[in-house]
């Protein structure tokens, strides 16, 4: 049975089964609430009755379009640290690029990056939504939705017949973390890893998951706000009193910068050279929204191959500044919604991101007017691949069809799995109804 198959037959049980379905995904909510998905109250993750499921080839194009455009990412990044000129494409603050340009002692460009695509599993083309860095999170949530779907009665009448891989994400990170890190010249043996963040704004369930499973692995590790930790006598300390080697580093630089003032011990120390910062904060030259412009520049078009730049050229959306755009441009961008997504020129889960094809004319042109001034751009909407599914959380109980966003997460440079998110609306972000799926693949 081929993977698409196997998806319509799991649909097809359903609808002949609707009761049996429905206390299953009663039982597969009741275990997300009260496990690490749940971020207080009724802020948990929300799922749908149908896995995502692909086959061989499709896994080995996703590999494929993560080694070209990490590939990209590394030529990138290269060019900023060397070329002063190329430096000014980037709207990055004086202090923001003394950041970036401190050495670093490992010669990994991006240790940890999702690249969310918007693929067609029809024809195989897709369209970049945005490169996520240091920031990369659900990993434990694709672990926990994949754990349960033995809870699924749908997927378990075919689970013997059609046996599917998972995708582990949460020990493989450890593991490409600390090859990472031991690929430094000043690296010790059993390093204390200090898992860092400004924790009210964190997703705080999964720090602590991956804190028990560097514990597990041997690894002291402690989840620390970056905000208390103490730089001293040429250490950086974490609120309990141990002296931190490497940082594994979730606070996004957008943070950062915004708190700057607040974390001068952990700055300090960063710039001194006392402590291993993965990722170091040259990751944010590829994961700031100017990317999208900068990656059809001459310049970087001049250090890529013709390949890469026709590359960039088939799956990049066009992107302008909101700020720039003539008024007979806006007049075309109040015009036509339905074409286009404004979006913050750096941001993180989705926040300030609008559709037009969510709303009015007349709310389309007060929202992208209010975004004026405000470092914002304007981005080609592309439509995202649709799939039937059904929400049992929400009555009455329809297929429908949901959106797709499929995430490709990247450990040092290589595939290692999918993030499977879907919607009802125009965008696809916890704020917008979201909706995450377990993804499994057929070997």
């Amino acid at each position: 049975m081929r993977a698409e198959e196997l998806s319509e037959s799991i649909g097809l049980y359903i609808r002949e089964h609707m009761l049996e379905s429905e206390k299953s995904a009663m039982r597969m909510e009741e275990y997300i609430k009260h496990s690490d998905l749940n971020a207080g109250g009724n802020n948990y993750t929300r799922t749908l009755q149908i896995p995502k499921i692909y086959d061989r080839k499709t896994i080995e194009t996703f590999s494929e379009i993560v080694d070209v455009t990490y590939g990209i990412f590394e030529k990138v990044i290269q060019k900023y640290l060397d070329d002063p000129e190329y430096r000014k494409l980037f709207p990055f603050s004086k202090a923001l690029e003394e950041l970036i340009l401190l050495p670093v002692d490992y010669p990994i460009a991006v240790p940890v990056c999702r690249i969310d695509i918007f693929y067609n599993e029809e024809n195989g083309q897709f369209k970049f939504c945005e490169f996520n860095t240091d920031g990369t999170s659900a990993m434990n949530e694709n672990k926990v939705l994949d754990d349960i779907l033995y809870m699924n009665n749908a997927w378990m009448h075919f689970e013997k017949e059609v046996p599917a891989k998972r995708f582990e994400l949460v020990d493989s990170w450890i593991d490409a973390f600390m090859e990472t890190y031991h690929s430094g010249k000043n690296a010790k043996e059993n390093p204390y890893v200090a898992i860092v963040d400004f924790l009210d704004k964190a997703y705080l369930r999964e720090f602590y998951v991956f804190e028990r499973h560097f514990r597990s692995k041997g690894i002291e590790a402690e989840v620390c706000d970056i905000r208390h930790m103490t730089y001293r006598d040429g250490k950086l300390y974490t609120p309990t009193g141990h002296a931190a080697d490497v940082i594994y580093r979730r606070a996004v630089t957008a943070d950062v910068m915004n708190y700057y003032d607040e974390i001068q011990d952990f700055i300090q120390a960063v710039k001194a050279g006392c402590v291993c910062l993965i990722g170091a904060f040259k990751t944010q030259i590829v994961h700031h929204k100017a990317i999208c412009q900068v990656l059809v520049h001459p310049m970087t078009q001049a250090v890529l191959t013709a390949e890469e730049n026709r590359f960039i050229a088939e799956h990049l959306p066009k992107t302008m500044e909101l700020d720039r755009m003539n008024e007979k441009e806006l007049e075309e961008l109040w015009q036509d919604k339905d074409a286009w997504i404004i979006k913050p020129v750096d941001s993180y889960a989705a926040k300030g991101v609008y559709a037009g094809i969510d709303y009015s004319h007349k709310e389309w042109r007060r929202i992208g007017e209010s975004c004026l001034g405000q470092k914002y751009i304007v981005q080609e909407y592309c439509q995202p691949y649709k799939t039937e599914n059904i929400n049992f959380g929400k009555k009455p109980y329809e297929f429908q069809l949901y959106s797709n966003l499929t995430g490709l997460y990247t450990y040092n440079g290589k595939f290692q799995g999918v993030y499977s998110r879907m919607s009802d609306g125009g965008i696809i972000s916890t704020q917008y109804n979201e909706k995450t799926v377990a993804t499994r693949y057929i070997d």
